[in-house]
């Protein structure tokens, strides 16, 4: 039994703490190098890109901001949706972007040798709930930020959108952009890896089960590390990360569906027989038990960490806070208690 062990085994997470930084990592980009929220004007006729949504062609807009001197910088940008299920009208009439930069022109600019870049938005234009649901999956991103290198940074932005098609179509909301996973490869010094499928013996044991307990802190159901969704290319809301030859890393993004995140329009899969998508479900593999003390250690010790992100969040509601804690306060009162952890986290492995 797992509560039987626990004192050898947190001996054990002890000695694995560090590991999470043990990968050489070289200096993150400009533009992720800083936390501090950016603002951004972004020109582009949204009218067409939110009605057509293309994904094979860019139409062309225009970025600008206020560098440290106090200069106005404007940048030439492509701009297609991108996405499945955030893409879809119903889903969010604002689709998700994808940013296409002149490298030629970025250099000695805040986005220096970036190219494309996922930008996530605010889904609905009249409803402030969702731009709530941008923020929270923001901090998910920042959560696993905090306890390791392998992981995609992120980068808040305050956008003002404005329709070249149309006259006084001002608006300005909440975004974030996602670190490409070439720049990510090139920054952990390990490549992205195209695979159809793989398997859990061919990934890191101990850095797959610190995935599998994040995606446990945010109840997040929505991925997987071996398998892509039907008719795509591995892994679901993972991408792979290593040298030939060697194991694995599974990196995570998307956290759209993820309890903590909240969003209006997430709902659990009926494959797992949860009632929604705050209830927790346990997805690690069996296989990587032995790794859960090494695996609860980073988080408890990022426990402050993690409360002071959700407190310092610019512009998240009173409401989005007390439900983050709740979520966060009900996984640090598991983590701690050895006989909940076998119970609810042990036991449920794959």
């Amino acid at each position: 039994m797992l509560h039987k062990n626990w004192t050898s085994l947190l001996i054990a997470g002890f000695l694995f703490a560090g590991y999470v930084q043990a990968q050489e990592v070289g200096k993150a980009d400009p533009l992720f190098s800083s936390h501090d929220v950016l603002e951004v004007r972004i020109t582009a006729p949204f009218k067409t890109l939110m009605k057509d949504r293309p994904t094979e062609e860019d139409l062309p807009g225009k970025l600008s901001y206020v560098d440290s001197a106090g200069a106005t910088v404007e940048l030439d940008i492509g701009l297609r949706t991108r996405g499945n299920y955030r893409r879809q009208m119903r889903v969010c009439p604002f689709a998700p972007i994808r940013l296409n930069f002149k490298k030629s022109k970025v250099k000695d600019t805040v986005f220096e040798k970036q190219d494309k870049l996922k930008l996530v938005g605010h889904c609905r234009n009249s409803s402030s709930r969702y731009e709530q649901v941008t923020l929270k999956e923001y901090l998910a991103y920042r959560f696993f930020n905090e306890m390791t290198e392998l992981s995609f940074r992120v980068r808040l932005l305050r956008i003002t959108y404005v329709d070249s098609e149309r006259s006084n179509s001002e608006q300005t909301r909440y975004g974030f952009v996602i670190e490409h996973k070439d720049r990510l490869a090139k920054r952990v010094n390990l490549p992205n890896v195209e695979v159809k499928n793989t398997s859990v013996a061919a990934l890191v044991p101990d850095f797959t089960n610190l995935v599998s307990m994040l995606q446990y802190f945010v109840a997040n159901t929505d991925f997987s590390p071996i398998a892509g969704a039907p008719g795509e290319f591995c892994c679901h809301n993972v991408k792979l990360f290593g040298h030939t030859g060697q194991l694995y890393y599974p990196i995570p993004y998307d956290f759209d569906m993820a309890g903590m995140t909240d969003a209006p329009y997430a709902t659990p899969n009926v494959a797992f027989k949860i009632r929604t998508v705050r209830q927790r479900l346990y997805r690690g593999r069996c296989a990587n038990n032995e790794h859960l003390p090494a695996s609860i250690k980073p988080f408890q010790d990022s426990k402050d960490t993690f409360y002071a992100l959700v407190e310092d969040m610019p512009d998240l509601t009173g409401s989005s806070k007390k439900s983050m804690y709740s979520m966060m306060n009900s996984f640090f009162k598991l983590v701690d208690d050895p006989k909940s952890v076998e119970k609810k986290i042990a036991r449920k492995c794959i």
